[in-house]
């Protein structure tokens, strides 16, 4: 994304470019780039302009020949000065209210101007420039008396009218505020969705990527450690780090698969893929037991939990099996759900702090993190750390409504 130097720094160029846009607020003499729309509203601008300076032209009957002279040839350059409102605003406006304050043919072109300053600028810079036009109504008024009408009758019609242009154009300023301040509100949702669900997928990719990668690491290390050990062992630990990485290669491919199905759809969510629930966790407890884990399995409740819940537990489990991998290879694992419907669902994971290998698997030390907020996302809390008796443990809880239950029933 482009950017320009501002009072903080670089900041993005839209910030900038959209109030400059909706709002027309921008350097004076900075060139104009009219859009068709632009170009519709100039040339009627530009007609409003001749069609009010005609208007008060034929109401001049009385005037001295000189003046009417000069009042033609000042209010011709004031409608032709009305195609430079975009470019200077204030200027025209100052021009053509000084103008105004004796010669009468540059009233359509006053009008015009003093719209513009209260559509294009802000009301410190549009404000004054309106009152220096209701000052100079006096003046025009003591020295270009009206036959058909009094003195009072025409202040109180000048006033309304410079009034009523200056209030049509802050209601139209402030509309095209509303709708720049929309944009940005939606502009800004869209960009946190995205990042929630870049978050989503990096988290997804990561319960299910370190799993596989830590029994990849796991069998090479057993290899690395016990070079002697018998071809049939060699032989299983190698078939295991061949099937994990195929497992590996296979959850990566859908994963990019999902992504790759969004973007042809063109549409910026990402389905989700089929997801693993509490049913799962025999299967994954077992392929644990096959690559080499000491682990034990008590599910106490659960089995009819619902699948949002289900899918919750079963991630913090397999990040809690895939920690201990790292941090406690073959070390005992218990593995514990209990808990009720109404009152939650409870998992606790402890394995001593021990490992029988003396290199450990490094890790990003986000899993736990991104298990802590994934539990509070769902309403329960995640605790994890040593005890005193020199395990760790990783329990958690989550609520477990009724009517969530019945309704999955």
């Amino acid at each position: 994304m482009t950017g320009v130097r501002g009072e903080n720094g670089l900041v993005p160029e839209y910030r900038w470019a959209l109030p400059s846009v909706l709002l027309g607020d921008g350097r004076e003499g900075r060139r104009v780039r009219r859009s068709t729309r632009d170009w519709i509203v100039d040339i009627a601008v530009f007609l409003l302009a001749c069609g009010l300076t005609l208007l008060s032209l034929e109401e001049m009957t009385d005037e001295p020949e000189l003046l009417m002279a000069i009042e033609q040839v000042v209010g011709a350059l004031a409608c032709a000065a009305v195609w430079l409102r975009r470019r200077w605003p204030v200027g025209l406006a100052l021009v053509t209210t000084a103008l105004s304050s004796y010669l009468e043919l540059v009233g359509g072109a006053t009008t015009v101007a003093l719209f513009t300053v209260a559509v294009h600028r802000p009301f410190k810079i549009s404000g004054p420039i309106t009152l220096l036009s209701l000052v100079t109504l006096a003046p025009y008024i003591a020295l270009r008396p009206q036959d058909d009408m009094s003195r009072a009758t025409a202040a109180a019609l000048g006033v309304a009218i410079v009034l009523t242009v200056f209030a049509w154009g802050i209601v139209i300023r402030a509309r095209r505020q509303l709708i720049w301040s929309l944009r940005q509100r939606a502009e800004i949702a869209a960009e946190e969705a995205k990042r929630m669900e870049r978050e989503r997928i990096a988290r997804e990719m990561h319960d299910v990527l370190a799993h596989r990668i830590s029994m990849l690491s796991l069998h090479a290390g057993a290899l690395e450690f016990r070079p002697d050990a018998p071809a049939g062992e060699i032989a299983k630990a190698a078939g295991a780090i061949r099937t994990n990485a195929h497992l590996a290669l296979q959850d990566l491919r859908e994963v990019i698969g999902v992504l790759r199905h969004a973007r042809s759809d063109g549409d910026d969510t990402v389905p989700d893929r089929p997801q693993p629930t509490l049913a799962d966790l025999p299967t994954l407890v077992e392929e644990c037991r096959q690559a080499g884990m000491d682990v034990r399995l008590d599910q106490r409740a659960g089995h009819d939990a619902p699948e949002g819940l289900g899918r919750n537990l079963y991630r913090i489990v397999q990040e809690a099996l895939t920690n201990a991998r790292k941090h406690a290879d073959g070390a005992p694992v218990i593995v514990t759900v209990s808990g009720e419907r109404g009152k939650g669902l409870a998992v606790e994971v402890r394995n001593p702090l021990w490992s029988r290998h003396l290199l450990r698997i490094p890790g990003a030390k986000a899993g736990l993190i991104g298990l802590t907020e994934r539990a509070e996302l769902a309403g329960g809390q995640l605790e994890h750390g040593p005890t005193p008796e020199g395990e760790f443990v990783v329990r958690a809880w989550l609520p477990w409504p009724v009517e969530i239950a019945r309704e999955d029933a």
